[in-house]
Order: structure tokens, then sequence, then C-alpha cells
């Protein structure tokens, strides 16, 4: 890899020409991804990509008067210095947000690279090119700006944050909250056999460590490899199974936790029983406010899935404990 300042004016402008030919790529990637999701906005991004197009035309002109038609086979990643950026535009589904943010990042880069590469330009020519780009790369985000209010009506962007509203329960609340239901619920009945059955905190906390664990490794595996998101646009299978897996084994330590009281504390078995009743009332309520919020779900409704289901396992797993 070369240093910034060992470039030559001819690698300089041919690391220029690759960069906007790459950035308007990734644009061009961008706004095929946010096509059937978000239409408006991806007209801006194809606009960027034109823009883009322009001033490698620009610098490519320049090139072929100074230098003649033939690029030497350098890039931005063959020179010390470049932030090496993470390629999410080869990720699908990505967030409207998260493309806006990456974008913010090219577009500040880009202004940086020709700053620096026109205080070291010889040609006056060349320093004026450079110069003008980076005051272009700078008000990229005021055009984006612009953009945005000229193609983005009212009505646009609000059915676009529905939009965004519904990737984001499909994406993050739907497996987090099938999580945190599987593992509040389906941990109660072996959590308070085991309570009632031996009446020790210590034993108590070992089974429902194990269901709850298990139950988080289960329900991980299984979101993941239910769907791979190409078709829905539920997002990354890993994500989404890492995020059900997290609820579901913090949904079940919720109310296992309590029995790390000490056995040897007076009454200890009903201190930590009692705390963990308090700790699954709070959860059932909670689960329920969640479908009511997010899942479309009347709050009534929800109450009674929810909060009556889980005092029936809560109560099967009481009576089987102290049979």
């Amino acid at each position: 890899m070369k240093n910034f300042a060992d470039l030559t004016e001819r690698e300089v402008l041919a690391v220029a020409i690759s960069s906007e030919e790459e950035d308007s790529r990734i644009y061009m990637s961008f706004a095929e991804d946010l096509k059937e999701r978000y239409p408006d906005s991806a007209k801006i991004f194809e606009q960027m990509a034109e823009e883009e197009r322009g001033h490698r035309h620009m610098l490519l002109e320049m090139y072929e008067q100074r230098f003649g038609p033939h690029l030497p086979p350098i890039r931005r990643e063959d020179v010390k210095g470049f932030l090496r950026r993470r390629p999410v535009w080869l990720t699908k589904n990505l967030s409207l947000d998260t493309i806006r943010k990456e974008v913010e990042t090219m577009e500040l880069q880009a202004e940086r690279f020709y700053v620096k590469a026109a205080e070291q330009a010889q040609d006056v020519g060349v320093r004026r090119l450079l110069g003008d780009l980076a005051e272009a790369e700078k008000g990229h985000e005021e055009v984006a700006a612009k953009l945005t209010d000229r193609i983005l009506s009212s009505d646009v962007r609000a059915e676009e944050d529905r939009t965004n509203r519904r990737m984001f329960v499909l994406q993050y609340v739907q497996p987090g909250l099938a999580g945190l239901m599987d593992g509040s619920v389906s941990t109660l009945a072996p959590l308070f056999a085991a309570a009632f059955a031996t009446h020790q905190n210590w034993q108590t906390f070992l089974v429902g460590l194990a269901a709850s664990i298990g139950a988080g490794i289960s329900m991980g595996f299984a979101e993941a490899l239910s769907d791979d998101g190409s078709l829905t646009g539920r997002g990354s299978p890993w994500l989404r199974g890492l995020t059900c897996g997290l609820m579901t084994t913090l949904g079940g330590l919720g109310h296992t936790l309590p029995y790390l009281v000490p056995d040897s504390w007076a009454n200890a078995f009903w201190i930590a029983t009692g705390i963990a009743g308090i700790v699954v009332f709070f959860e059932l309520w909670a689960i329920a406010f969640i479908r009511a919020r997010y899942m479309d779900t009347p709050f009534l409704q929800a109450v009674f899935q929810i909060v009556l289901g889980g005092a029936i396992v809560l109560a099967v797993g009481i009576l089987i404990g102290a049979a």
C-alpha cells in the first residue's frame, strides 16, 4: 500500500476516477434495494448516482488531457489512510436510516480526499477541479436534503414511515416478542414445579437457568432457520435468531434470578418465590402491552391471551411440583 503523500498527480486522479465509479454503483445498489419498499427515496439515490457519474466524466477528461487514455490500476483500497468500510451495500433489505448514514460517511470521505488531493496538486487546472469536487461532495448532503424535500411529499413520507415501522416490527419486534413470550411462559412450569418439589432455592435456580438457556438456543435456531428473509423482507435470519434467542433467555431468567436468594436465609424459599411471582406479573403485563403496541392486538385480548395463559401455566407448575 502507498502513502497518500507519495501518490503522483496521475495516481491521485486515477484513484478519484475509480472512487467516483464505485460510489455511483453503490448508490445504484441502494436505489435498487429501496425500489420496492421506498420507491420515492430510491429516486434520490438514482440522482446521486448520476451526479457521481458526472464527476467521473469530469475527472476522466482532465486525466486524458494530462496523461492520455491509460489509467494505472490503483484504487483507494491501495492507499493508506482510507477508512475501511463494511460493504453494507451487499446486504439486502437495509433500513433507510442505515443507508442514509452510509451515504453520509461516503460523502465525508470523498470531501476529505479531494481537499487533501487539491492541496497536493501542482497543476492549476487539476487543483481547481479537485477543489470544485470537494465543494460538490461537501454540498451533497444539502443536495440530498433538497431532493428529499422535492421528491418526498408529506403523504409519501407518511407512507414510508409506515413501511419503516412495519419493517422494524418484522425484523426486531416480532422475533423478540416471540422469544420473550416463550421464555417467560414456557419456563414457568418447570421452574415452579422444581421450586415446590424441592423447596430449595439453589436447585430451583439451576433448573430455571437450564430451562432458560436451553429455550433460548432452541428458539434462536428455530427463528434463524425458519426464514432467510429473501421473500418476506424480515432481514438477516441470524440477527433475528440472535434477537429471539436472547429475549427467550432473558424472559426465563427474569423469574429465575430471584432464586439466588441464599437457602440459609430465614424463609428463603418464600422470599424468592414471592419475588419471582411479582416478576412474572410484570413480565406478562409487559408482553401484553408490547403485543397491543406493535402487533395491533386489542389490549384486552392481549391481556386475556398472555396473562391468563401465563397464570394457567404457572398454576400447572405449582400443582405438579406440590403433588
